[in-house]
This record gives structure tokens, sequence and C-alpha cells, in this order.
């Protein structure tokens, strides 16, 4: 059975810190989408500047962890922040931790 990953992002994420894992995961055989709060593309932050938009495959309130076998928050200069403070993000992660599902973080994507 193909695994489901869920990697939620949003503006302000460390390009590398998506698109290696990203890129790893579909290497390895997963389905990998790319969710944000909005649904809507999101811009990546690299060496200190805006980098290139890539596109959202579902917003937050249309899918639910049930829907995936895994979720992984890359970090970033403004990603954190913002989905800290989004309470679609934090239920969405939260409901992974409650159905006991592998969440992994890199750098800075462990604060929300």
């Amino acid at each position: 059975m193909k695994k489901k990953v869920a990697i939620l992002a949003t503006n302000g994420f460390e390009e590398i810190e998506l698109t290696s894992p990203k890129k790893a995961l579909e290497d390895a055989g997963a389905t990998v989408h790319i969710i944000s709060p909005s649904g809507e593309s999101i811009t990546a932050w690299n060496d200190g500047n805006w980098s290139e938009t890539y596109k959202v495959d579902h917003a937050v309130s249309d899918v639910s962890a049930s829907d995936y076998n895994s979720l992984m928050l890359p970090g970033g200069v403004l990603n954190p922040d913002q989905l800290r403070q989004d309470d679609a993000s934090i239920g969405f992660i939260k409901d992974f931790f409650k159905q006991h599902k592998p969440v992994s973080a890199i750098c800075h994507g462990i604060q929300p």
C-alpha cells in the first residue's frame, strides 16, 4: 500500500526543507501533498530572499489526519509563526498525535 504524507506549510517556508524531503519521499514511493491554511500557492524563502512559488494540493480545512500516514513540518523564517496562529493548522497537527501517527519537523518547523 502506498503511503500518503502531508507537508503542512505556508508562505516563508525554507525552500530546501520542503523540496528535498518531498523529493526523497516521492522517490521512496510515497504520495506527498502540500497542505496550507488557505489552499492557495505558497512562496518559499531561500538565502534571505523570497524564492519560488509552489502549488498547494489542499487547504488544511479540506483534509484530515486520517487521510494521511504521516505529517512533515518544514521550518522557515515566517512559516512557523503563521502556522501556530492558525487554529485549523494546529488542530490538524494535534490530530496526528491523537492518532499516534508520525510527525516530523525540520528546524523551526517544531514551533507550531
